[in-house]
């Protein structure tokens, strides 16, 4: 028998080696995962996509080090791509159809990559843009994520975000964000402060895996950057230096490239938060162990190089929808490659669960595929992939401004629902990735397959029960009292946005009780008028008796029952119907 100090030697080393297999074993399958997010940063705005006017050394370097999907697509705007990232589903079914008009708000039935990511006892956390609901139960809290600090709707100094509205040119700066549903004041300017307290949430949650999605609202308007950055760019001519290549270069008028001038400053400041969030992973020892994947949600907005593809944001042709896809995770992929299958948005999720060995759900279509395989070096799997895209307001047109893409074929609808397949536009992209060649009279026979599976794609899409049966702000219900109703989740015409004479209305779920209604208005309006407020079968009706002009008005004591229901408030004086600019609900 060994002696006991032998023994306690060898028990020691035992433990040490099984807790060594243990953190082993969770590092495979449990890395940390930072997926990171910019808005409206187009193919093109990029050192590393061949544009020499914009500086990004830091992104340009984890191209050279990562998995770089070199034919990867999102979809044409940004509340779509969102959803369709976090749940590996076409963005239809989740209840996903606009980026305002009450059609950006995600059913609480879908399953995030967050919510599948506490199976594993990650800590979870977003910072930035959501665009997905902004009211109980669509809120980031409801969805997974343990931390939040974000703005409200598609952007900041947008209608929806209330809180920074107001401040017009300096709505990027010193803003007041919502930090775990709570509204609080930050210096600063917005992708510093994002950045800043991702990397905060990051160094906190060091010591066990955790879960960062970094979605930074710029470079989306309005276009404000520090000085500091623009006076880089101020006397740059961004079209300057295109064309010789052969690859469309489309012209710029000066408004143009002043814009061009201002993204890319908004650029280059998030590269170097970039930089900072990098770094700080290598000061914390996790780098190895980080799954960092970057991607941008749509195409640019305003005109500018795109790397000659065709098409803006909110189209779907190639400058709409193609977008850069870097991975980067050295310990399980030490070597960086290009990888050119037909890859997309939905495939995010299921490569997250299978690289955690998490199941992605099973009871709902997903639409993704993992890309372990791919990686690995089997494209079986993605041969005769087909991916659809389409971009309309309020809901779906038929075949206006819609496509399909397979085996590099890509047919694309700008026509009317009852067009002949010859009104339709067909590019081979693999032998012309800048759709500059119609093909569509030599190819009618692999036009007519193409549009008969876009046809069935439209049709179970059309049909979810997330669009047919859309998702409700709940009022009354869980921790969220009071709720702000705000300009981005409201229904009703058609581009609803800071007017004041408008039909709008909100799609909600009312729990029983009494409650105090305060309605704001985009500017003060005339005193002494009718305040309505249409619930259900109930309206209930204030006569405002103040002097002068009021911008708010207040419903005490508003009893009312349960229902799902529209509420619709307008405020009637001198002839005019005005719709409130937000309107706040407290339950007593």
């Amino acid at each position: 028998m060994l002696p006991s100090k032998i023994r306690s030697i060898f028990y020691v080393l035992l433990i040490f080696q099984l807790f060594s297999f243990r953190h082993s074993a969770l590092s495979q399958s449990s890395p940390n995962i930072i997926l990171i997010i910019t808005d409206d940063q187009g193919y093109g705005d990029f050192g590393f996509t061949g544009n020499p006017h914009v500086s990004t050394p830091t992104m340009d370097n984890l191209a050279k080090k990562s998995i770089e999907f070199t034919n990867f697509y999102v979809s044409p705007v940004c509340a779509p791509t969102r959803s369709s990232l976090l749940t590996g589903r076409y963005s239809l079914r989740t209840g996903i159809r606009d980026t305002y008009n009450g059609g950006a708000m995600m059913s609480t039935d879908e399953i995030t990559i967050a919510e599948l990511l506490k199976e594993k006892d990650y800590t979870t956390g977003i910072f930035g843009k959501w665009h997905l609901g902004d009211n109980y139960p669509m809120r980031p809290s409801d969805q997974g994520f343990d931390e939040s600090l974000i703005h409200l709707s598609g952007g900041m100094g947008q209608v929806g975000d209330f809180t920074t509205y107001y401040q017009r040119d300096r709505s990027y700066f010193d803003p007041i964000l919502w930090h775990n549903n709570k509204q609080e004041s930050y210096l600063g300017y917005c992708s510093d402060i994002f950045a800043g307290e991702a990397i905060k949430f990051i160094e906190k949650n060091k010591d066990k895996p955790f879960f960062t999605y970094l979605s930074f609202n710029a470079p989306h308007t309005p276009l404000q950057v520090p000085d500091e950055y623009y006076q880089k760019y101020k006397d740059l001519d961004p079209s300057d230096g295109f064309g010789a290549d052969g690859k469309p270069f489309y012209a710029m008028n000066e408004s143009q490239k002043e814009d061009a001038r201002k993204v890319y400053a908004m650029v280059e400041n998030i590269d170097d938060n970039l930089k900072k969030l990098f770094d700080k992973l290598e000061e914390l020892e996790i780098a190895d162990n980080t799954l960092v994947i970057f991607l941008t949600d749509n195409g640019p907005q305003q005109q500018r190089y795109v790397a000659g593809l065709r098409g803006l944001k909110g189209n779907v042709y190639q400058g709409g929808v193609r977008a850069p896809l870097l991975i980067h995770y050295p310990e399980k992929f030490p070597e960086n490659k290009k990888i050119n299958a037909l890859t997309a948005h939905l495939d995010i999720l299921p490569t997250i669960a299978e690289l955690t060995g998490i199941s992605v759900p099973n009871d709902r279509k997903i639409d993704g595929k993992s890309l372990i395989s791919l990686i690995g070096g089997d494209a079986s799997n993605f041969e005769n992939r087909s991916f659809f895209s389409y971009w309309n307001r309020k809901y779906p047109e038929r075949y206006n401004n819609i496509s399909i893409q397979k085996s590099g074929w890509k047919l694309v609808g700008k026509t009317d629902y009852d067009a002949s397949i010859e009104e339709f536009q067909l590019y081979y992209l693999t032998e012309d990735p800048f759709e500059q060649s119609n093909l569509i009279a030599q190819n009618k026979e692999k036009s007519l397959e193409l549009k008969a599976e876009m046809d069935l794609i439209f049709e179970e899409l059309i049909q979810e029960k997330n669009l047919t049966d859309p998702p409700r702000i709940h009022i009354g219900y869980g921790d969220e009292n009071p709720t702000f109703l705000n300009r981005n989740d409201a229904a009703g015409q058609r581009g609803i946005w800071a007017q004041e004479e408008i039909y709008g209305y909100w799609n909600v779920k009312i729990a029983p009780g009494t409650y105090d209604f305060k309605f704001k208005f985009v500017k003060p309006v005339p005193a002494k008028g009718n305040m309505y407020l249409e619930s259900g079968t109930v309206v209930n009706l204030h006569t405002d008796n103040s002097e002068g002009e009021i911008d708010i008005i207040e419903m005490k004591g508003v009893k009312l029952s349960e229902m799902e229901t529209e509420i619709i408030p307008f405020y009637q004086v001198k002839g005019k119907q005005i719709f409130p600019f937000w309107v706040e609900v407290s339950k007593r």
